[in-house]
């Protein structure tokens, strides 16, 4: 028999025993997944009302970086160039070279005469002299803020032995993301025919490097860097306009027009802007500094329940202990309209018992988060510690309990 039961978001906190101790789903089922999964858009009668900006550029769009849920779109998915935009996916395979200790912050990088800008005035360069080596982590500032195409050369050159090669470690890296709309040829987003990828892909990009980053993200807000005693300022201008925007990079060339993937983090809530073609770097700006405000405008990210909630404790058969306490795996957020912040409710689908042996962090169940009447996120929940199997006698005697018990 199943028991299904929701209970409406409040503001003040939740017991510390259990979360819901009256909204349990009871359910025999098995759970498999351990990430967060957004169910929808939230496409309700209530979003509809909410009319996106008009902008005059090839394509853009606003996501929310807690969800993934998409606020906004233009040509989302339409491969265009991205200019220095490719550079993200260049710092991105860096910085994770980095936090896997394949590189180190202080080894030397050798700028080769193909990588080197020959003093050209023609690009963006980080200039560092030819034949002559540069810390990783200055590489690294020289791509970010001086979106240098010799420090990208070096470092692909370095990783993947030439350039042509260290694009397929780019674009291996983009099938993992799920960036299916793009295709990179190169390490600097200088014009190649064929070389694309989209306002949806780059925006997951960001998302990517903000959320797997580490400290390597607070990079992307410097406003300068100074290499061989030329200082050179962050092309983001939002970075000296608005306090809340922390990264991430521009971009330009005749083909891809002004483009700029930009992040802000207001409260607890983070957007992330994509603009591509745009006709200007004052535009560009503009035009991502609209797409942020209107984000925050109408919308906010709520926390439903946090990591490690307490939700339940359901028995166990056949273990050890004759019961396990279950935990939320992670907090479960969901994207709301301001108006409908009073309308979130919960659900949860657990087992009504267990059998062990269990393991802790085994997903056994799934929190859910309902706005107006529609199921639009999904955590899991998880046991919060180990339970071995009893021994020979114990289970014998529980087989036996049970069996009289179903006698009755």
């Amino acid at each position: 028999m199943t028991v299904s039961a929701s209970q409406p978001f409040a503001n003040s906190a939740p017991p510390p025993h259990s979360l819901f101790a009256t909204t349990a789903l009871l359910l025999k089922s098995t759970f498999l997944g351990v990430s967060l999964t957004v169910l929808s858009t939230l496409s309700t009668p209530t979003w509809a009302a909410i009319s996106p900006p008009e902008m005059d550029n090839i394509a853009y769009i606003l996501m929310d970086y807690d969800t993934g849920v998409i606020l906004a779109q233009k040509n989302a998915h339409q491969p265009l160039p991205p200019a220095s935009l490719t550079k993200m996916m260049t710092s991105y395979i860096i910085e994770q070279k980095l936090l896997a200790g394949e590189l180190k912050e202080n080894q030397p990088i050798l700028m080769s005469e193909n990588a080197w800008c020959r003093g050209s005035n023609t690009q963006s360069c980080m200039y560092v002299p030819v034949n002559q080596s540069a810390p990783v982590i200055d590489m690294l500032r020289g791509i970010i803020i001086q979106s240098g195409n010799d420090a990208s050369k070096a470092m692909a050159e370095h990783l993947a032995g030439s350039e042509e090669a260290f694009s397929k470690m780019m674009n291996a890296e983009a099938a993992r993301l799920g960036m299916k709309d793009s295709q990179f040829k190169n390490a600097t987003g200088m014009p190649v025919e064929g070389h694309v990828s989209s306002a949806y892909d780059l925006a997951l990009l960001a998302r990517a490097i903000i959320k797997e980053g580490g400290s390597y993200y607070k990079i992307y807000s410097e406003k300068e860097f100074t290499y061989n005693n030329v200082t050179q300022g962050n092309r983001n201008a939002l970075l000296n306009t608005d306090p809340t925007v922390d990264g991430l990079k521009t971009g330009h060339t005749d083909a891809a027009g002004y483009c700029l993937v930009a992040s802000s983090k207001r409260d607890d809530m983070r957007l992330i802007t994509v603009i591509m073609g745009a006709k200007s770097m004052q535009i560009r700006a503009d035009q991502s500094r609209q797409l942020l405000n209107w984000g925050f405008g109408h919308f906010e990210t709520v926390l439903v329940a946090p990591a490690k909630q307490s939700v339940e404790t359901v028995p166990v058969q056949f273990g050890v202990n004759d019961s396990v306490a279950l935990v939320t795996a992670q907090p479960l957020k969901v994207l709301i309209t301001k108006v409908q912040k009073g309308s979130i409710s919960t659900r949860i689908d657990i087992p009504s018992e267990l059998s062990a042996p269990i393991t802790k962090g085994q997903q056994v169940g799934n929190i859910m988060a309902v706005v107006e009447g529609k199921t639009v996120a999904s955590a899991p929940i998880i046991a919060a510690a180990d339970v071995a199997e009893a021994g020979f006698f114990k289970r014998t005697w529980q087989q036996i309990s049970r069996w009289f018990g179903g006698l009755f």
